[in-house]
């Protein structure tokens, strides 16, 4: 295929609206000819998905992944929606659903709530339905509706009237992205292209697709967010991992001027390699990473397995489901326990207090009621500042 120069090739140009201010209208996506993919991205290309191939590897071998599954999604959502301004912690949005209802409605929470209900909904929804504008649309839906924006975001729809990023009018904005009209047309292009069979490297079209649309910002409000599901639903619709944990938002979001700055010189300057060479880098380092956290996934789970066999048989075999819900949901409390187990709420609590001796359950903090209880081994895994808080209150 001949393909244009990837530094010169101009993906769109603005253009003045009767309102005055003007708008930026892409061209016609993917250009004609293509984009001209150079050898330093297609070696950062093969770097990323050399990884990506390993880390399926090691998936495939995970026992009990789908309870593992919860953690991955938990820290995208909260990194995601900490790039948009949300100040709730992971351990916030974990300890959630054990937490009392007065706190469980922070909005923060709430927010990445939504965004795990969006991402599983469509995980889920690409068994039945095609990667689509449609499907886009459901996903913003499950993300916006009852959201703490949501009078504003239209769940589901693509927009009727102007957006803009920065400054309070599109005269005044940092960016202002296509006109309604442009807006479809541009939509309709990038669901062509997802669904092309074309010459791209996989994680390359991932990365295209992600700022293209970033670049259109169909909705109202959440395109951040949706553009970021989009993301990792697509690179497992493509198959790369028959696992969903590959997730860049804990990437992006150390990297979060870069982030912005990246996709802003994507369609301002036309710096298609140096978003791509980004992403690629991103890829490789959450691919990493997450090699990284199945290994010591494996090991803890042998490790706490093995304290089973110290216990009786029927005993071992409770515990043992037990455990595996916490690899699912790390922080409980009684009553969290109790729905567990069926058991009463002494029942529960000498369950909680066999799980202490085991060292596999400790408090979390200390509470004159309600006390809540940590998988903390486990969960430092996924938590960064959990684990270095825990280093430095084990050393005094």
């Amino acid at each position: 295929m001949v393909m244009n120069d990837i530094n010169k090739l101009k993906i769109g140009r603005y253009v003045r609206q009767r309102e005055g201010y003007r708008s930026f209208t892409l061209y016609p996506f993917p250009p004609k000819d293509g984009f001209f993919i150079t050898p330093r991205l297609y070696k950062k290309h093969e770097e990323a998905i050399r990884l990506v191939g390993k880390l399926d590897g090691i998936t495939r071998l995970l026992p009990d992944k789908d309870f593992f599954l919860f953690m991955f999604i938990k820290k995208d959502a909260t990194y995601s929606s900490q790039i948009e301004g949300t100040k709730a912690t992971l351990q916030d949005a974990v300890a959630a659903p054990v937490t009392e209802e007065r706190l469980r409605l922070n909005p923060d929470v709430d927010d990445i709530t939504h965004y795990v209900d969006a991402v599983n909904y469509g995980i889920e929804r690409t068994k039945t339905l095609p990667l689509s504008l449609r499907l886009i649309r459901e996903i913003h839906e499950r993300l916006m509706t009852d959201a703490r924006k949501s009078q504003h975001a239209y769940p589901g729809e693509f927009r009727r009237s102007q957006n803009w990023i920065g400054g309070r009018t599109p005269n005044e904005a940092s960016f202002v992205p296509p006109a309604p009209p442009d807006m479809h047309t541009a939509l309709n292009d990038l669901e062509k292209f997802i669904h092309a069979e074309d010459e791209y490297p996989s994680l390359v079209k991932a990365g295209l697709i992600h700022a293209q649309f970033e670049t259109i910002h169909p909705f109202a409000d959440g395109n951040g967010r949706t553009g970021r599901i989009l993301l990792a639903i697509y690179i497992h619709h493509q198959r790369l991992l028959e696992l969903p944990v590959l997730y860049l938002s804990s990437f992006l979001k150390k990297h979060q001027k870069f982030y912005y700055q990246k996709l802003h010189d994507y369609h301002e300057e036309t710096q298609v390699d140096q978003w791509l060479e980004f992403f690629l880098d991103g890829i490789a380092e959450i691919a990493k990473s997450s090699i990284d956290t199945c290994a010591q996934i494996t090991a803890l789970r042998d490790r706490d397995f093995i304290k089973m066999q110290k216990l009786g048989k029927r005993s071992a075999a409770s515990t043992l489901e037990i455990i595996r819900k916490l690899f699912s949901q790390p922080i409980v409390g009684v009553a969290k326990m109790m729905n567990w187990t069926g058991f009463t709420m002494q029942g529960a609590y000498n369950v909680i207090e066999r799980l202490e001796k085991l060292k596999i359950l400790e408090p979390l903090g200390k509470a004159e009621y309600g006390q809540k209880y940590i998988y903390a081994d486990y969960y430092q895994i996924f938590d960064d500042v959990f684990r270095e808080k825990r280093a430095r209150g084990k050393k005094t």
